[in-house]
């Protein structure tokens, strides 16, 4: 595998840059809406010919694309060529989800021990008051609600001033049904949402204020509690099949298993 990525990154370095990078990008993104939408399915030789046609790519950015989705786990190679789309157990997204919340409970820590100024966290106070005036009963609404969401946990990993942490964490977001943004586990509407909520919205407070007092351990456990939201959000999603038809994602998992939650 590692030969054939030399001469791939060999052959796409010939055809220039700019145009080398847009196919490689466009492969990628491609590819992954296709894994995650669930139009491949998972351990059946993906064929690169038609592939390379769909996404409007030729061959050698496709195979770099491949690489890199290797690399985030969507995709495996096969014992003598090509690739497949991975397919995920429950326990590997609870392995992910936990490994999240060590994550940002290391990053919240951090940014308690080396905050310069407490005007840094003036952005994260105003991301909550957004967050919190949000209605979130629509689509346009709920989606800026996650997004914002995701800012905010970014947020946390610069304030620790660690790419170590910052490279590991954007490797466990990549999993399906893992990230703070994650339109795919929450939903804005029923007893979950409303009763998970504002849970999370005062887990948010409660990590300004300890990352403000220089107070590592609070802001650890308070990100590490804040990280098993997303736990619960899944289960919920889990218990209704008819709803993971529509997550993107879902067809990667082998809900099957999910029985022992």
């Amino acid at each position: 595998m590692k030969r054939a990525g030399f001469r791939a990154h060999a052959n796409v370095a010939a055809d220039g840059p700019r145009d080398s990078a847009s196919q490689v990008s466009r492969a990628t993104l491609g590819l992954r809406e296709m894994l995650l939408r669930g139009a491949l399915r998972p351990g059946q030789r993906i064929a690169e010919i038609p592939l390379s046609a769909k996404l409007g790519v030729s061959r050698t950015p496709l195979r770099l694309a491949f690489e890199k989705l290797e690399h985030e786990g969507l995709v495996k190679a096969l014992p003598n060529s090509g690739f497949a789309a991975s397919e995920f157990s429950i326990s590997d997204i609870w392995d992910a989800i936990e490994t999240r919340g060590i994550l940002e409970g290391a990053s919240a820590r951090l940014a308690a021990e080396r905050l310069e100024n407490p005007a840094q966290l003036e952005p994260l106070r105003k991301i909550n008051r957004t967050m919190e005036v949000i209605s979130g009963v629509d689509v346009e609404g709920f989606a800026q609600y996650l997004s914002l969401n995701e800012v905010f946990h970014l947020a946390i990993f610069d304030l620790a001033k660690s790419q170590a942490l910052r490279r590991s964490v954007d490797q466990i977001y990549r999993f399906p049904f893992v990230a703070p943004s994650g339109r795919v586990i929450l939903r804005q509407t029923g007893p979950g949402w409303n009763a998970i909520r504002p849970i999370a919205e005062e887990h948010h407070r409660g990590l300004v204020d300890a990352i403000e007092h220089r107070e590592g351990a609070r802001a650890e456990s308070l990100a590490r509690e804040h990280g098993r939201i997303t736990r619960r959000h899944l289960e919920e999603a889990l218990a209704d099949r008819s709803f993971l038809e529509t997550i993107p994602g879902a067809r990667l998992i082998k809900v099957q298993t999910a029985g022992r939650i």
